[in-house]
């Protein structure tokens, strides 16, 4: 009896964790930008995007060290916090998909073939469940265009 309690404690406390990432406190004056582009640029594609990130260390998704945090990138949609599903990804976690990329080992660059015409591009800071950390840590989005 006594074991099926801890055992029931030990899955509650892991299953927990996750949940209270939200909390993960980014560093006082972080900053996260894109080193080579801005808002307006006109680039050729395939386009490289350098991540830039200062007050801050970069270390991969499931990394727990304080003042730490791995890159995504939000490709074509509303400016973070301004989307339907950003409380959730607040509280869970930067989903992954056509809009959203992780970079949870760390990279701090990624070459993206992006059709021509205008696209939005924002750096959005995930601790080590892709939760973003507490303040928000992330770039301004920028729009550019794509010959």
């Amino acid at each position: 009896m006594l074991n099926r309690f801890f055992l029931s404690a030990t899955v509650a406390c892991v299953l927990a964790t996750p949940a209270m990432a939200g909390d993960t406190p980014s560093a006082p004056g972080a900053k996260q930008y894109f080193i080579n582009l801005q808002d307006g640029d006109t680039v050729s594609g395939p386009v490289k995007v350098l991540f830039g990130l200062s007050g801050m260390g970069v270390a991969p998704a499931g990394t727990e060290a304080e003042n730490t945090g791995h890159h995504h990138i939000l490709t074509n949609r509303a400016p973070f916090g301004e989307g339907a599903d950003d409380a959730d990804m607040i509280e869970t976690g930067i989903y992954a998909d056509d809009n959203h990329q992780h970079f949870g080992k760390g990279q701090t660059e990624v070459v993206l073939d992006l059709s021509p015409g205008t696209h939005t591009l924002q750096l959005v800071l995930g601790d080590l469940y892709h939760v973003p950390h507490d303040p928000i840590v992330m770039s301004e989005q920028i729009t550019i265009t794509v010959e």
